[in-house]
């Protein structure tokens, strides 16, 4: 089954490389994703973090390190409930795109979806703010 979607795309004026290799580490999504941030997540050693979302445990994967500034993540949150969030950071001349695409899943309203839409915007300007304030 399909499923509609959003790109939320930010620029930001850092090089791109640079900006990756600032954020890429799943410890430092904290610093701008909220919603990781507020699970409070934890390394576990099968490479998987581990935390508390709003609605109980959640297990989160982050793709590894790689050249190509590609940074997803797949939240699972139990009951075969897995969300998969396409993060990238591209090159854009001297600065960057970051751009993540948002899935509206099954059950989601238009209104969540709309809500949601506008927290990863959030998201993504503080994730331009901390890179801009480094670079």
């Amino acid at each position: 089954m399909m499923m509609n979607s959003a790109v939320v795309t930010c620029t930001v004026t850092r090089e791109a490389k640079a900006l990756y290799e600032q954020v890429w580490h799943p410890e430092r999504f904290a610093a701008w994703a909220s919603g990781l941030s507020q699970a409070r997540l934890q390394a576990q050693a099968d490479g998987t973090w581990t935390g508390q979302g709003p609605e109980g445990p959640i297990r989160v994967r982050f793709t590894d390190h790689n050249p190509h500034g590609v940074m997803d993540h797949w939240v699972d949150i139990g009951g075969d409930t897995i969300f998969y969030i396409p993060l990238r950071i591209i090159a854009n001349g001297t600065g960057s795109e970051v751009m993540l695409t948002l899935f509206q899943y099954p059950g989601m309203t238009d209104e969540r979806f709309a809500a949601d839409r506008d927290w990863v915007m959030r998201d993504l300007l503080a994730l331009k703010a901390l890179g801009e304030a480094a670079g």
